[in-house]
């Protein structure tokens, strides 16, 4: 009869150990912002995620300038940039972003040509704020960017 409360008591001590290690905690739901430690060409990035039932379900990416105005919003800048470089801060910030919320959080981004700063700018500020929806700590992250 010992030896059977023994071996029953290791088992359920057995269950519950495997039980825990293979439990992830997961995104924790709330919003998570990431930002960029300096400005660059006159403009600071951020990265901010929505994360509800452990889901990542919304994701913005854009940057603004010491006033508070958005990049995504000047369109002389977007004009200039699409002629020199294919593409737009209104276009690569919705295409990064859209990976973002697509892999829910994997870091699996592709860089869209035109726009490679921003890119490796977007996967340092990613990673940061995923892992602030790792850890729930909703206090805004600030990264080095620089190259």
């Amino acid at each position: 009869m010992k030896k059977l409360f023994s071996m029953t008591a290791l088992l359920i001590f057995v269950v519950m150990a495997l039980s825990a290690c293979g439990e992830e905690t997961g995104l924790q739901d709330g919003y998570y912002t990431a930002q960029a430690a300096q400005f660059n060409h006159g403009w600071k990035e951020y990265v901010t995620i929505m994360v509800k039932d452990g889901s990542i379900v919304s994701v913005e990416y854009n940057a603004e300038n010491p006033s508070g105005f958005i990049k995504s919003w000047d369109t002389a800048y977007m004009q200039n940039m699409l002629h020199s470089n294919g593409t737009y801060p209104n276009e690569y910030t919705r295409y990064y972003a859209g990976q973002l919320l697509g892999g829910q959080g994997d870091d699996t981004i592709d860089a869209l040509t035109g726009a490679t700063s921003s890119y490796d700018s977007f996967k340092k500020l990613a990673a940061a704020v995923v892992e602030q929806a790792l850890h729930g700590d909703s206090s805004i992250v600030v990264v080095d960017t620089a190259p």
